[in-house]
């Protein structure tokens, strides 16, 4: 299964990047000599899952001649990623932590990027008889009565994160052959799903890139409030270490919370779904279309 796999490969061409930035000069404003520049972006899988940044990043790559090297793997691993030093900027999507990322000196800038909504999906004859229910809590319990399969990331993900704040709502501590922590990626998750005819909690970007290749998990459970799903992006603390390239990181932000990206980002997903995946919401968008 290849997407199964994808977050060993991302962690495997994070190290073949770490140790490529280590052998270069610590020039933190990029090479002088007209050579395109690297900077390493860690971020959640639903953003290279959903297509999102294959979509907008050959713009900045190609207006900038700088290469985006991604790491795409759970919010938590992101966030760590940065913490350690081992990245520049940061996309994820779990607001309380990007806040105590940020409270404790690890990233020394934060904008708002984008939103969309977290879906509980599952199998079309829902044993659980979740649908149609607009209260996540409420559905998680009822699958949790019916001890009818669930994956979960257990990845320390954004949507991990959430998943473990819906459970706690519903007052019970998910354990037993029924529930099933698959410490992977979103994609790979919603394969998982499939095979097993399971429900799973993903972001609905990701989720909506899958029925283009075939899955037969449906929609069952969305409009909760809880359900909000905002993303952010960090520089990291240069203070980390000189190879930090703080530079390139806050030109990667501004160029991504503009208005040209966020128009962009507005425009990802209508030809394939009707609407888009993303709504932009940096401070610069909110300005142009507030009334």
């Amino acid at each position: 299964m290849k997407k199964a796999i994808r977050h060993t490969i991302y962690i495997t061409v994070f190290i073949s990047l770490l140790l490529v930035a280590c052998s270069q000069s610590p020039d933190n404003k990029g090479s002088q000599s007209g050579e395109t520049q690297q900077l390493i972006l860690a971020t959640t899988t639903s953003t290279e899952d959903s297509g999102l940044l294959g979509f907008i990043l050959p713009d900045f790559e190609e207006e900038f001649k700088i290469d985006v090297n991604v790491v795409a793997v759970g919010t938590g691993q992101a966030l760590q990623l940065g913490e350690d030093g081992n990245a520049d900027v940061l996309l994820v999507h779990a607001r309380a932590r990007e806040d105590e990322f940020m409270a404790a000196g690890h990233g020394v800038r934060r904008e708002d990027v984008m939103y969309n909504d977290f879906v509980i999906v599952g199998p079309e004859d829902d044993l659980a008889g979740i649908a149609g229910l607009t209260n996540a809590a409420e559905a998680f319990k009822k699958i949790a009565e019916a001890q009818s399969p669930f994956v979960s990331r257990g990845d320390d993900s954004g949507t991990h994160t959430k998943e473990k704040a819906i459970w706690s709502e519903t007052g019970i501590e998910p354990t037993g052959d029924w529930y099933i922590s698959a410490g992977q990626g979103m994609g790979a998750v919603l394969t998982m799903a499939d095979e097993e005819k399971a429900y799973t909690l993903s972001d609905r970007a990701t989720y909506l890139a899958r029925t283009l290749e075939g899955t037969n998990l449906v929609i069952l459970v969305e409009g909760d409030p809880i359900l909000f799903n905002p993303y952010g992006v960090m520089a990291v603390n240069p203070d980390k270490g000189d190879h930090i390239k703080v530079d390139l990181a806050n030109q990667f932000i501004d160029w991504l919370v503009s208005l040209p990206t966020q128009e962009k980002i507005s425009q990802f997903g209508i030809d394939q779904f009707g609407s888009p995946l993303f709504t932009p919401d940096s401070t610069a968008w909110r300005e142009a279309h507030s009334s």
